[in-house]
């Protein structure tokens, strides 16, 4: 029912869009999305004070006051802030802006009211994107986007309402990231990649990181995995980091969105010259750097304190997000990172040699290879690095490598997702080989499978100069034996190959017949 809603609700404003560009477009709607989100938490939150001050059996009760005295007490802001709910004036709720949705000037209410809710919010100064009244929309289509997003939010149970406009808020991500096709990949990872990098990692509790975080969906997953294995929100501390200001109050707001609560630094800026977190050692990392930067190197990151196995080349930054993860890593924490396919074989411009070092100290962990066009933005085939200061000790001196080039399904021509039972399928052969439990449930003895995993000891490695591609390691599928002869298999597809060639013959002798009836010859 819900995907359904959601898909009628992405086509509606679509086509409200018209010819305007989806990068620009996004902002206006998710924008939306959420000041209808603060303002219908704020109303719920509103209606229950109300409701538990006339109420002689709750704490709140105010005596026997007037409906204007309740109404007046009920506006003290302690009441929100205590349950995490955004302050939200007047003149900025939904329904005053709902009111005049039709007015030719709806642009600069929605503006005026976006810097209203910023004034009382200090938490959301600078989030909210202030651009409806330049907004390059025909007449009145602003108007009609008001009045679709006012349709979101059924039901009257706040928590079902924050869920249905947490989904339909990362619905939308999606489908701008697939609209926008290349660019789209700077704000939004699949969802089935997030999904796998937390279910191998198992964030239940502690510190998140991800110094790359796009409109933060690692974080939103990782919220979402602890909830599902009996967890509650709040369970984990979210801090990101995010370059692009645009994508950084996406992020913001698909947090806030959800009731999460964040730190994104003071401002958005570049990782390696202006770290936001520069004392921080998480419990987790999860992150998507982009692949292969090249422009990322200044002069003030001569010798820095994160290049601890060597200085990354200047000219690419794999090496460098790796580093910087390591660093950032508490003693007994993990990190989960995509790459492209390069970085687990590159030797160029000292990449080889750090690879070398990372994993003689052993702080290389599991290795997966994935399947093609899993991503929005780029052809360019791409790896799981997990990493780890301290290891299982019975995994001490050994890599986990997994080829997962073969799992996954096309959901469209250009595609490509994994299953829920694939995720499962990866998690549970790393957590058996830790010796831990997957998902909280106790797995089986881990055992190499040919073709899909092999558990690796540094020394073999090292013979293979350091390269970890998975494929090198992992060796052949098993195929079943079915016993019967060489020679008599041979006979047996030999005589079935000439059969089909010469029914193939006579089906091209009748489809040159009823060409010929047809008047074609050829």
């Amino acid at each position: 029912m819900l995907d359904d809603i959601k898909k009628t609700l992405w086509a509606t404003a679509d086509k409200l869009r018209a010819n305007m560009d989806a990068a620009e477009y996004k902002h206006l709607v998710l924008g939306l999305i959420f000041v209808k989100y603060i303002s219908d938490t704020f109303a719920a939150r509103r209606a229950e004070v109300v409701a538990r001050l006339a109420d002689p059996a709750d704490e709140y009760f105010y005596g026997d006051a007037s409906p204007e005295d309740l109404a007046a007490e009920a506006d003290d802001r302690d009441y929100y802030t205590a349950v995490n709910v955004f302050w939200v004036p007047e003149a900025a709720r939904w329904e005053a802006l709902r009111a005049q949705a039709k007015r030719p000037e709806i642009g600069k209410l929605i503006d005026e009211a976006l810097s209203l809710i910023e004034a009382e919010n200090p938490k959301l100064k600078g989030i909210l994107d202030k651009r409806y009244a330049r907004a390059q929309l025909p007449d009145g289509k602003l108007g009609e986007l008001v009045d679709l997003v006012s349709t979101i939010g059924f039901g009257g149970n706040p928590s079902n309402a924050r869920d249905v406009l947490g989904q339909v808020y990362e619905y939308f991500l999606g489908m701008f990231a697939s609209a926008e096709g290349k660019r789209g990949g700077q704000f939004y990872t699949p969802a089935s990649i997030v999904k796998t990098l937390v279910a191998v990692l198992a964030p239940h509790h502690g510190q998140v990181y991800d110094p790359c975080c796009g409109s933060g969906g690692m974080f939103v997953q990782s919220e979402r995995f602890i909830e599902a294995h009996g967890g509650k929100l709040g369970d984990v501390s979210i801090y990101g980091q995010e370059a692009n200001p645009t994508t950084w109050r996406l992020a913001a707001m698909n947090l806030a969105i959800r009731g999460i609560d964040f730190n994104l630094g003071r401002e958005p800026g570049d990782t390696f010259t202006r770290n936001q977190h520069p004392d921080l050692r998480a419990d987790f990392i999860l992150a998507n750097p982009p692949f292969n930067i090249s422009d990322w190197w200044h002069g003030s990151l001569e010798g820095d304190p994160r290049w601890q196995y060597g200085d990354p080349p200047q000219g690419n930054a794999n090496y460098a997000w790796l580093q910087h993860m390591l660093h950032h890593l508490k003693p007994s924490g993990r990190a989960g990172i995509v790459l492209a396919n390069g970085s687990m074989s590159s030797s160029q411009n000292n990449e080889g040699v750090i690879r070398a070092a990372m994993v003689d100290a052993d702080v290389v962990e599991v290795m997966v290879a994935l399947p093609g066009q899993l991503f929005f933005n780029t052809q360019i085939p791409a790896c799981l690095w997990f990493l780890a200061k301290r290891k299982p000790v019975a995994r001490q001196g050994q890599v986990l490598f997994i080829d997962a080039r073969k799992l996954g399904r096309m959901i469209s021509r250009v595609q490509c997702e994994f299953a829920d039972e694939e995720i499962d399928r990866i998690a549970g052969t790393v957590a058996a080989w830790r010796g831990e439990a997957a998902a909280g449930e106790v797995v089986g003895e881990y055992a190499d499978v040919p073709g899909f995993c092999r558990s690796v000891p540094l020394a073999e490695i090292a013979q293979h100069g350091h390269v970890l591609t998975p494929g090198r390691y992992v060796g052949a599928e098993a195929v079943e034996n079915d016993d019967e002869a060489f020679a008599e298999k041979m006979t047996r597809l030999t005589e079935q190959l000439g059969e089909q060639m010469a029914k193939g013959v006579e089906l091209d002798a009748v489809i040159r017949a009823k060409l010929r009836g047809l008047g074609y010859e050829f």
